[in-house]
C-alpha cells in the first residue's frame, strides 16, 4: 500500500494536499521518488492550511479544494512549487506566489473529458426537463396530456472556449446531432472550422443563436462577469446556461434576475462565485436552476489522471527540471 506518511515523515521532502485524500497510485508515485504526503482538510481556514505548511516545511502544495492565498504561500520557506489537483486556479493566488518565484502548474488534460460529459447531462437534462417532470411525477401530477418536449438533434449548442473541455464536449454534442456553434478568440485561426464546427467572432451572435450557452473558458481578468446582465439580455427566452468552468465567470445576481423574470429557460451551474455557495443565496430561490457541488471533472478515471499528473509535476520541479511551459500559469492572466 501507498504510505499517507504520519508527521514525522520518512522521506527527505514533503507536500501538503489540501484535501482528505488523492489517489493511492499518485502517493505511491511520490513516495517511491523520496516524497512524503500530509493531507490538509478541504475548505479549511488559509490560516490552518499555513499553520500545517509552516510545521511541516513543506517543499510543494498540491491545490484540490480552498484557498491558497499569499499567508499558506508564505508559511514554508522550502516551498518551491504550487499544482493544482485540476486545472482551474482561480483559488490560487498565483501573483503571489509569482511574486516569491514558486511556479503555479495546472493538471492540463487530467479531466475534459469528464467535464464534457457532465455538460452535456446538465445541458440534456435542462432541455429534456428531466428535473421538472420527475418532480411532478412524484407529486402526484401526470402532465403527459399537455407536455411536448425538445428535440435534441438541431438544437444550437453554442460553447464558450475551445480548450481540452470545449473540444471534448463539441464531439459529444455534435455525435448528438447538435449544431455545434463556438466562441474563442484564443483559438488558432481555422482550427474551429476545421473541426467542423461554427466558429462565431463575436461572442454576441453566438448568446443570440444558441439553444444551450456552455462555458469552457478559463477565470481571468477578461472573464469575469462575461455573462452579465447584458449577456443574458441577448439570450433567447428558450435558452439554457451551463456553466461547469469556473463561478466568476458568471454574474450570478444577474443570472438569479433573468430567471426569476423567465427572460432565459433555466440554468445549470456546477461552479460558484463562492464555494460552497452560502445557504441563502439567491440562487436558491430561482425557477428553473440546476445545481452540482463542482464535481463535473470527478470521476474515477479523472480523479487518479488530476492526481498522477499533480504528482509528475512536483516531482520534476523538486528533482531541479524547468516546469513543464504548457502547464506553467501565467500571473498576468489568471490574476482574476
Amino acid at each position: 500500500m501507498p504510505d499517507a506518511s504520519p508527521e514525522e515523515g520518512t522521506r527527505t521532502r514533503r507536500i501538503l494536499v489540501t484535501h482528505n485524500s488523492i489517489a493511492p497510485s499518485a502517493i505511491e508515485l511520490l513516495n517511491r521518488h523520496d516524497v512524503d504526503v500530509f493531507f490538509s482538510p478541504p475548505y479549511d481556514a488559509p490560516e490552518l492550511v499555513a499553520e500545517r505548511a509552516r510545521r511541516l516545511a513543506v517543499d510543494a502544495i498540491m491545490v484540490r479544494q480552498g484557498k491558497v492565498n499569499d499567508l499558506v504561500i508564505g508559511a514554508s520557506p522550502k516551498l518551491k512549487v504550487i499544482v493544482k489537483h485540476g486545472v482551474g486556479i482561480d483559488n490560487i493566488d498565483v501573483v503571489a506566489a509569482a511574486r516569491r518565484g514558486i511556479p503555479v502548474l495546472r493538471s492540463l488534460g487530467s479531466n475534459s473529458l469528464a467535464v464534457a460529459e457532465h455538460t452535456i447531462a446538465l445541458a440534456l437534462t435542462l432541455l429534456k426537463e428531466v428535473h421538472r417532470l420527475d418532480a411532478a411525477v412524484k407529486g402526484g401530477e401526470w402532465p403527459k396530456p399537455s407536455f411536448i418536449g425538445r428535440d435534441i438533434a438541431g438544437s444550437v449548442i453554442g460553447l464558450v472556449g475551445f480548450g481540452a473541455i470545449g473540444r471534448e464536449t463539441a464531439r459529444l454534442a455534435d455525435a448528438l446531432g447538435m449544431e455545434v456553434t463556438v466562441h474563442d478568440p484564443m483559438a488558432s485561426p481555422g482550427a474551429i472550422e476545421a473541426a467542423g464546427y461554427t466558429s462565431a467572432e463575436r461572442l454576441d451572435d453566438l448568446l443570440r443563436a444558441a439553444d444551450i450557452v456552455s462555458l469552457h473558458c478559463p477565470l481571468t481578468q477578461g472573464t469575469r462577469h462575461l455573462i452579465d446582465a447584458r449577456s443574458l439580455s441577448l439570450m433567447k427566452p428558450t435558452a439554457l446556461l451551463v456553466n461547469t468552468a469556473r463561478g466568476g465567470i458568471v454574474d450570478e445576481a444577474a443570472l438569479a434576475s433573468a430567471l426569476t423574470e423567465r427572460r432565459i429557460a433555466g440554468a445549470a451551474l456546477d461552479s460558484f462565485a463562492s464555494e460552497p455557495p452560502a445557504a441563502d443565496s439567491q440562487l436558491w430561490q430561482v425557477p428553473n436552476l440546476l445545481a452540482t457541488p463542482h464535481i463535473g471533472g470527478v470521476t474515477n478515471g479523472s480523479a487518479r489522471a488530476m492526481a498522477e499528473i499533480a504528482a509528475r509535476h512536483i516531482i520534476d520541479v523538486l528533482d531541479g527540471k524547468a516546469p513543464d511551459a504548457a502547464s506553467l500559469s501565467s500571473p498576468d492572466a489568471f490574476a482574476a
